[in-house]
């Protein structure tokens, strides 16, 4: 049945956010500041790490820089609106920065989780086929990894935006969320959106479950190379892959609860949705790779070598 047909477009939508308890805003803002803070400062110390660097110029370290800057990507593109709002009482976002949120949050979130499965390949290579490593995975190699990440990330986000764009939007224009996002939005189509959702379900849906199904198998075979092979820090190698699955679920659960699952509201979908878009980008580096020795022994010669110089400047 088509939906009711109303004669106005829609030149904006009005966010209900993340809550419509005034007393409970302040808090929410120095918390969410303080993840966005620190999200951007952990990342930026990281890919300046690996730039500054050369012994961390490998496939490893070029991946988990490109890991690094999406996540800043990712965070700045739904963050900033959330703490605006949670300062204001006019919550409303034009139709085309919705456009241009959705688009941006879809391309870096894509990239982000093909940048995953490129980790894992990289990881595969460095556990099973060790003596060749440095040849396989060469600069060459990862380089063109990163770029099909991005690549990927841009066609899977065009296609989504592209599929939204054919919808009219003349009506209703109340999201109850924090930032513009797909499943919400769709839903506020002046048309029937049956074969959009459907569409939206294989495009976004499937997508998320085949990525989080190889990484699950890529972590089973390290875990299994580990437990048979591994005899000397085994207990720290299977903490960090522990870990590792952790973030990873908080990733990707959600956004299989968000995406992947029939277009319904429920409870928790603000919750999730905070996971993943606000959350996650500050827990990947932490996780990824602040727990690599390696990595923290470079940032501590980069900070070195900044108060060594700013000593020679006051000298």
């Amino acid at each position: 049945m088509e939906k009711k047909n109303f004669t106005t477009p829609v030149t904006e939508f009005v966010l209900l956010g993340l809550t419509q308890r005034p007393e409970l805003q302040p808090f929410l803002y120095v918390t969410f500041f303080i993840v966005y803070i620190n999200t951007w400062l952990v990342n930026f110390i990281i890919i300046t790490t690996v730039i500054s660097d050369y012994q961390l110029h490998t496939s490893m370290y070029i991946l988990l820089a490109n890991l690094a800057f999406l996540d800043i990507c990712d965070s700045s593109v739904s963050t900033p609106k959330l703490l605006l709002d949670l300062l204001s009482q006019h919550k409303t976002i034009s139709f085309n920065e919705c456009i241009l949120q959705m688009f941006f949050f879809h391309f870096f979130a894509g990239a982000m989780g093909f940048s995953l499965v490129g980790m894992a390949v990289d990881r595969y290579v460095a556990i099973y086929i060790p003596l060749r490593y440095l040849t396989i995975m060469n600069r060459g190699v990862c380089v063109r990894i990163v770029a099909l990440t991005w690549l990927v990330g841009l066609t899977h986000s065009a296609v989504q935006t592209g599929l939204l764009l054919q919808l009219p939007f003349c009506g209703p224009n109340i999201l109850d969320n924090f930032y513009c996002d797909v499943p919400q939005v769709i839903k506020l189509a002046c048309t029937n959106t049956h074969l959009a959702e459907m569409q939206m379900n294989l495009n976004n849906g499937l997508v998320i479950i085949i990525i989080f199904i190889i990484l699950l198998i890529s972590y089973a075979i390290i875990l299994l190379k580990i437990r048979t092979h591994v005899t000397e820090g085994k207990n720290k190698a299977l903490s960090t892959c522990g870990t590792q699955i952790t973030v990873m679920c908080l990733q990707f659960i959600p956004s299989i609860f968000i995406y992947a699952w029939p277009i319904k509201q429920f409870a928790l979908h603000k919750v999730f949705s905070v996971i993943y878009s606000v959350i996650t980008p500050m827990l990947n580096p932490m996780v990824y790779t602040l727990r690599n020795a390696e990595m923290k022994k470079a940032i501590r010669r980069l900070l070195n070598r900044m108060l060594f110089s700013q000593r020679e400047r006051h000298t």
